[in-house]
């Protein structure tokens, strides 16, 4: 599938190395179709890794995709540079006019936190409540699915006995959805977090149902409104070395992290980890664009008149 992205954008040049059909805008003006609006508001901290990865993740469909990146107004990145953030991000007061036909919110270090107190709550509402009437569909992942199954549901956020980091298997729960459609029985996935949704609150809400969940690592996908809403509580964009770049971070911070589990082969930090989870990632992100974007978004999008 070609990706529209602007065409100096830093992601750009890896993705053709990976042989990953990337369309600029000049090409795509010449294309007469309309291609997928896609938004993703970017809550990670090294801004650059997450595009790449997403990316990456949402090259495997036939459909063409016009990506807007978006970052939030009321919050400073110490992590990015600011002419990155000026040059290939908008901010919601720029983009609040438009219709989208998916948006992914992706997570955020921020899970200590309750979430009134993360200084861009506010605006993060905002736009939540945005996504009601103006994107399809939305994909949430991992702090990012807590806080809109907080906002839209009221799903309570609880803290972890210890960080849950690793690849876990998790067990398909309701074969029929078409976001799982393809997936084996048992498929990997990594997590890497300190809090989960409450399991009561999920289960107990009539709007909400479990598509996929670990033993270990509790309920992964989570699907509300018939698919107006899609929560993914790991990180399944994740490349091979993410969870090994956090794991030595935290060692050397002195916070003596565990091992993240089904990671390392023989848990031996200095092997390369095992790659076990792309293929079912990319189905996700496959079905999500096909069954709950293309096939429901209407042709044309309307965007609302600016006063």
């Amino acid at each position: 599938m070609p990706i529209r992205i602007q065409s100096d954008l830093p992601a750009k040049a890896e993705l053709e190395e990976e042989n990953i059909f990337v369309m600029d805008e000049s090409r795509a003006l010449s294309q007469d179709f309309r291609e997928l609006r896609i938004v993703i508001l970017n809550l990670m901290p090294i801004k650059q890794d997450t595009e790449l990865q997403l990316l990456r993740a949402l090259s495997n469909t036939p459909l063409q995709i016009d990506i807007t990146f978006l970052q939030m107004e009321t919050h400073v990145s110490k992590n990015t540079s600011a002419s990155h953030l000026k040059k290939f991000y908008e901010t919601f007061s720029d983009i609040k006019h438009k219709k989208f036909d998916g948006m992914i919110i992706t997570g955020a270090p921020v899970e200590k936190l309750d979430f009134e107190e993360v200084n861009y709550w506010k605006e993060l509402t905002e736009v939540m409540e945005w996504s009601k009437t103006h994107v399809t569909s939305n994909l949430y992942i991992c702090w990012g699915a807590q806080a809109g199954l907080y906002y839209h549901y009221g799903v309570k956020k609880v803290m972890l006995d210890k960080k849950l980091s690793g690849v876990y298997k998790q067990h398909v729960m309701n074969r029929k959805e078409p976001l799982v459609r393809g997936f084996d029985d048992v498929f990997m996935a990594p997590h890497s977090r300190y809090t989960e949704a409450c399991r009561e609150d999920i289960m107990g809400n009539p709007n909400l149902k479990v598509l996929a969940e670990s033993k270990e690592a509790g309920i992964y996908i989570v699907i509300g409104d018939e698919g107006k809403n899609i929560f993914v509580m790991g990180h399944p964009e994740y490349d091979r070395m993410t969870l090994d770049g956090e794991y030595k971070r935290d060692y050397g911070k002195g916070i003596d992290p565990d091992i993240p589990v089904n990671y390392y082969p023989d848990d031996d930090c200095n092997r390369k980890p095992n790659l076990s989870w792309r293929s079912h990632a990319n189905n996700l992100y496959t079905n999500w664009l096909n069954y709950y974007v293309y096939q429901v978004t209407p042709y044309i999008l309307e965007e609302d008149t600016i006063e």
